[in-house]
């Protein structure tokens, strides 16, 4: 037995978080909408897919954002997406912590981390 792979991470969001989720995750972000199967659509949220893998934002009640804990996403232009952030408010920190990584933190509508880094 092996596990060969991550289907999906979660991040926890707030009660009527799907605009501000989808304007950051689809909009700024890139990412294609996944219609929720109807059982799961009530209980809010919303999925997205990068590459193979998805990134769902579930609400969770009460909310804390994940200031530590993040999922990590590739981009293919790390430069371009900091910028097109930056543009739209978002505070983009770069960081060289790990040699020959190039990488920047931003966080989402809701206060959780995300990591980025260059492909």
């Amino acid at each position: 037995m092996a596990i060969t792979g991550i289907d999906h991470v979660q991040v926890a969001a707030p009660a009527g978080c799907e605009d501000d989720a989808r304007a950051f995750y689809g909009g700024l972000l890139g990412l294609e909408e996944l219609p929720k199967p109807a059982a799961l659509a009530a209980r809010g949220g919303c999925w997205f897919r990068a590459g193979g893998q998805e990134l769902h934002v579930g609400v969770e009640e009460p909310f804390a954002p994940a200031r530590k804990a993040h999922p990590g996403l590739v981009a293919d232009d790390l430069d371009r997406l900091a910028e097109q952030l930056r543009d739209a408010g978002r505070d983009v920190a770069f960081d060289d912590g790990i040699p020959g990584a190039k990488r920047f933190h931003v966080s989402d509508p809701f206060g959780n981390r995300i990591e980025i880094r260059q492909a």
